[in-house]
């Protein structure tokens, strides 16, 4: 084999193999050599004559002889498990898979709020015991939505909302550059109050940072209306675990749907697992079969801006 343009790393994610991920590579790059790594071998073997490497991670030693690496197009959205400052030591840049979750996690974000709003998991609950006997339900309808986070996911979260006839606020690092809600709030404590104040729902889909990290918690659930559902489709620890616990446990909010949690997997004697009023799935918002196809054209369009046609996509670190 020739010196390989672009070279999958062995470990996977979700469940999806790595030979599929480099398929797909190479039908949406019939024209460089992609290469599979299969075993730790290969993987010593040929990031070492790779222009673009892709995977979870790189291990740091693989760097050192990797002078053709211009690019790593990290398989995650999230990065901090990556060596940044060895890839930088390095000049390679670095790129994510942010965007490709999105329609996923929007529509089980809209999903977990239906549920709730027509009270389904009550139903489930009766069907469980063998209960034919009705309960009241409610409208989603007139009800405001708030999305704290307008990236990728909160996007495709407000577009799909809007055939619902609900009002909308999103919560942005950048509030005058406004957004697709009906009003765009910043991240200061007095907005996230006006708007968690005046909502029903509340979605999360923003990054976990130092300004995110505990962003609700027993203050933020206490200005919750006590009919509010949170939803949280980003990290688990943006919510105080124990302040939605509690909140849970005294009604003082309706409920909440977690595909994320803190900590994460959620042990299983953890008392959100006993909580009818709290649904929980294990961070599967994002699975797609779509998953690969989806990453493979942004690396395939960044493969082909690295020879100067066009810029880059979702780049977290530029060297330059």
């Amino acid at each position: 084999m020739s010196q390989p343009d672009v070279v999958v790393l062995r470990e996977g994610t979700e469940g999806l193999s790595m030979e599929s991920y480099a398929e797909t590579l190479q039908e949406h790059l019939p024209d460089a050599e992609v290469a599979l790594a299969r075993t730790p071998t290969d993987e010593r073997e040929l990031v070492p004559q790779a222009r673009v490497v892709t995977g979870i991670t790189v291990e740091e030693t693989l760097l050192e002889d990797a002078d053709r690496l211009e690019l790593f197009a990290c398989t995650f959205a999230g990065t901090d498990h990556v060596p940044i400052d060895a890839l930088a030591d390095h000049g390679v840049t670095v790129t994510n898979a942010g965007g490709i979750h999105a329609p996923g996690i929007a529509e089980q974000s809209i999903a977990n709020m239906l549920v709730f709003a027509r009270n389904l998991h009550e139903g489930w609950r009766r069907k469980r015991n063998g209960e034919w006997r009705h309960f009241q339900s409610d409208e989603f309808t007139g009800s405001t939505v708030t999305i704290v986070g307008l990236g990728s996911i909160g996007q495709e979260i407000a577009q799909r909302l809007e055939g619902f006839e609900v009002e909308t606020i999103g919560i942005r690092y950048t509030p005058e550059k406004g957004g697709p809600t009906d009003e765009v709030f910043g991240f200061d404590e007095a907005d996230i109050h006006e708007a968690f104040a005046r909502s029903e729902y509340v979605v999360l889909a923003c990054p976990l940072n130092d300004l995110t990290r505990g962003l609700v918690g027993s203050e933020e659930l206490a200005t919750l209306p006590p009919n509010a559902v949170v939803v949280n489709a980003a990290r688990g620890g943006i919510i105080d675990t124990d302040a939605l616990v509690a909140a849970l446990q005294s009604n003082a909010i309706r409920g909440a749907a977690l595909d994320v949690t803190d900590p994460e997997p959620l042990p299983n004697d953890h008392p959100l697992w006993d909580l009818e009023n709290c649904l929980i799935t294990p961070h599967t918002g994002g699975h797609t079969p779509k998953h690969w196809d989806r990453l493979a054209e942004i690396v395939a369009h960044n493969v082909d801006a690295l020879e100067g046609d066009g810029d880059l996509e979702n780049v977290v670190l530029d060297p330059t």
